[in-house]
């Protein structure tokens, strides 16, 4: 892992050790935000915060006691809203719950209801990058999301420079 940092290179790690975790129990499971945008580019664009993942709630229990047995612990953010944060050795992921929704929409379970997060089935890619290969949230859907960035600030600039990543790879902003 040549030209890595040791926080990108720790965080590459934990995604490969719990998405092959993940797997191997059978859980279903989709990378997404911005690991998920250099799993499509095929190379680290930028540094992350977190890694992402969404869930299924009801599997919730299960993957709890994964992380755990993978020396995670649950470190809840006080505004989280749809999810929850895990952290280990200065690495933190954030499960984003997943329920069935109507019309077989996926939804994320929100305290002020229920929010789309796929319409239909979530597609999804097998990727690899650094030796960390995993389900990623289909293009289309990715690009779908960091084409209008979010309200707060820092969120806004990651979803921009995700966008530019994106639109170098020839999925229009607008998909």
């Amino acid at each position: 892992m040549d030209g890595i940092d040791s926080a990108t290179r720790l965080q590459l790690e934990a995604l490969s050790q719990v998405a092959t975790a993940l797997a191997a129990a059978g859980f279903e499971y989709w990378v997404y935000g911005g690991w998920a945008v250099d799993l499509y580019a095929g190379r680290v664009t930028r540094p992350h915060f977190d890694v992402d993942f969404a869930v299924w709630l009801a599997d919730l229990p299960g993957i709890r006691r994964l992380l755990q047995d993978l020396g995670f612990e649950h470190a809840p953010d006080p505004e989280e809203d749809g999810g929850t944060g895990f952290e280990r050795a200065g690495v933190r992921l954030e499960l984003t719950f997943l329920e069935p929704g109507e019309g077989g929409n996926v939804m994320i379970p929100m305290r002020q209801g229920l929010a789309v997060f796929s319409p239909g089935p979530i597609p999804y890619e097998t990727r690899s990058l650094v030796g960390a290969t995993c389900r990623v949230m289909g293009l289309q859907s990715l690009a779908r999301g960091k084409s209008h960035p979010r309200d707060d600030p820092d969120d806004a600039r990651k979803d921009r420079a995700d966008n530019a990543v994106l639109q170098q790879l020839g999925i229009p902003s607008d998909s």
